[in-house]
């Protein structure tokens, strides 16, 4: 078993967390406690780098999905990045990647406001529907 270490920076599009070991039913609430205390502007980012993550199960997509009414609350943005590979097909699976920006780092997720780059750049954010 992984503890949930949370790492955060201020950037230049808003708050940057780095979460790293097992975001589940134990240490969710830890992620969604340190969330209350994050002040957002609108117009900003907060970024989750998952890069480090090890493990998530319901309880820690439920965490995941708080940020992002935490982030819309306050007319901010957010963005998943470093999403690791286990991790993405469960969002993929669920749908929430159709919810949450995705990006490869959290340098790219930083760099601009601006969405991903759509289906016309290369990178799909489509999945299959049934008829």
């Amino acid at each position: 078993m992984s503890l949930l270490k949370i790492t955060t920076r201020d950037v230049a599009t808003g708050p940057l967390l780095e979460i790293a070991g097992e975001l589940d039913y134990t240490s969710a609430p830890a992620l969604r406690e340190l969330l209350t205390t994050l002040t957002l502007r609108p117009g900003q980012r907060l970024v989750l780098d998952l890069a480090a993550m090890e493990f998530c199960d319901s309880s820690g997509l439920t965490a995941l999905i708080a940020a992002r009414n935490h982030a819309h609350a306050a007319r901010a943005d957010i963005a998943l990045a470093a999403v690791p590979p286990r991790t993405l097909r469960v969002l993929r699976i669920v749908g929430l990647d159709q919810v949450f920006p995705l990006y490869a780092d959290s340098r790219s997720a930083t760099r601009a406001l601006t969405p991903p780059p759509g289906p016309d750049s290369g990178t799909s954010r489509t999945r299959a529907a049934g008829p």
